[in-house]
């Protein structure tokens, strides 16, 4: 079958049934309204991408200290996940899969955006170079977090059991944990931001010991076979790094071999910016052809797709589906425009944080 061919056929990601294999990518758009609720514009936005074999949401913090910038939604309370199963009967009523993103942003956050639970939280006191959006939508410099303590890590396990549980009244088809990105899990993983001596640092297996924490935490609630894991091999994003990737990610997909998940969804370090800027790394490594063959079960990438790299990865079975992100921002009906070869929307960088329809609900369709 040409790559084509294969975009539109079915897959089932463990028990996930995809009716074809483009994925609608995590996308931040920081529309939330007070409460860190979704946006009611939100059940129209993921609406109008239902033809996606599978939505993943925007990341959605689990908790108040999980929150890295203004406006992006939790899912750790009542109002939150009302807001959520909205969205979710929306998306089945048009026949589309859906799974929520779980995300804590450890460090890369700012004490604003969190005044009750004060500093940001990290694996290791190491601020992050550069700056982030506070409360008030300014840029501050980053503070150097607390390290978490053994008390904290116990509490932040909790804190993925109830949103997936949240989840899971929700309606969502499944979960993804956010471990990319130089983000929190991705904090603990990577040596440049864990230089902890106790269990969750020092070697790859201790510093792998929170992520297996956390997917056992969550498969109290979802079986596994509902849960996928994001990773980002070589991405730089957010100040991240580590001494030896290979060996890392090596470990990392060996242990998720273990889980019988519903997918792996790696990052090409082509892309690493995660939207925030067009340069594309050609250099990069590609991440499908180190750690395909190795991860045992279904594989989703994303970074820098279009149509004809996306069939092509698929055509040489490097992966079984591909995440697209500016596209599908500008172009919900994506699948669409593919299966016809289609023109697509153009994007518009300016609107794809904050605001309300503009660049969020108003792109046409063919």
């Amino acid at each position: 079958m040409s790559g084509k061919e294969i975009m539109f056929t079915p897959v089932s990601l463990g028990s996930i049934q995809l009716k074809n294999r483009l994925v609608m990518a995590p996308l931040t758009r920081m529309r939330a309204v007070a409460g860190d609720v979704p946006n009611p514009l939100a059940k129209t936005y993921y609406a109008q991408r239902a033809s996606a074999g599978l939505i993943i949401t925007e990341a959605t913090q689990i908790s108040p200290l999980g929150m890295g910038y203004p406006a992006t939604p939790g899912i750790y309370s009542a109002e939150q996940t009302a807001a959520w199963k909205e969205i979710v009967e929306t998306v089945h009523t048009k026949g589309g899969s859906i799974v929520a993103q779980l995300w804590h942003v450890g460090r890369i956050s700012h004490s604003s955006l969190h005044p009750e639970q004060g500093l940001p939280e990290a694996p290791s006191a190491i601020a992050p170079a550069g700056q982030t959006y506070g409360a008030d939508w300014k840029l501050h410099d980053y503070e150097t977090p607390k390290a978490m303590t053994l008390d904290d890590i116990v509490r932040l396990l909790k804190e993925f059991e109830a949103a997936a549980q949240n989840a899971k009244a929700a309606g969502f088809d499944g979960i993804e944990i956010h471990s990319a990105n130089g983000y929190l899990l991705d904090q603990f993983l990577q040596d440049k931001t864990n230089q902890r001596t106790d269990q969750y640092g020092g070697s790859v297996e201790n510093r792998l010991r929170l992520l297996g924490e956390v997917i056992e935490a969550v498969s109290k609630v979802f079986a596994s076979d509902r849960i996928g894991v994001r990773l980002s091999p070589y991405g730089t994003f957010n100040d991240i790094g580590d001494s030896d990737p290979v060996g890392l990610f090596s470990a990392a997909i060996q242990k998720l071999n273990a889980y019988n998940l519903a997918y792996v969804h790696m990052i090409e370090p082509r892309a690493t910016s995660a939207g925030g800027g067009e340069q594309v790394n050609e250099e990069a490594p590609i991440t499908s052809e180190l750690f395909r063959a190795a991860y045992q079960g279904k594989f989703i990438t994303a970074g820098g797709y279009d149509q004809a790299l996306g069939e092509k990865v698929l055509e040489e079975g490097l992966a079984d589906a591909v995440a697209y992100g500016r596209l599908y921002i500008s172009n919900p009906d994506l699948a669409e425009r593919f299966q016809k070869n289609a023109p697509l929307n153009p994007y518009y960088r300016a609107t794809f944080y904050g605001g309300q329809e503009a660049g969020y609900t108003d792109y046409p369709t063919l």
